[in-house]
């Protein structure tokens, strides 16, 4: 089961993503995610992916269409923290990660 926390900053929301997201997880946190551009229309959306152990296609489903979704209300989504196995597959799928030097850490 996957999870979803938020924390605004400005402009700024974070998304704190833990857990495993399969297809049942990634249905549950799109409804929270779209929830959240539509109430609180941040200039920025971060999903910051720290906290992510598995990730399937339906992952990378999800960050896409969050994507378009936010693009439509004119915000920004950046990808951070994202684990090496998880950036991988990411930037396979054409997601690019906007801390990629740091996630090592």
């Amino acid at each position: 089961m996957a999870t979803v926390t938020f924390s605004a900053a400005d402009d700024l929301l974070y998304a704190y993503l833990a857990g495993e997201i399969d297809h049942d997880a990634a249905q549950n946190l799109r409804i929270q995610l779209d929830d959240a551009l539509l109430t609180r229309t941040p200039r920025t959306l971060v999903l910051d992916l720290g906290g992510v152990g598995f990730m399937d296609s339906s992952g990378i489903g999800l960050i896409l269409g969050r994507q378009r979704s936010a693009r439509t209300l004119g915000t920004t989504l950046q990808i951070q923290h994202a684990p090496a196995q998880l950036r991988r597959v990411l930037q396979l799928a054409g997601i690019r990660c906007t801390d990629a030097s740091k996630t090592e850490e």
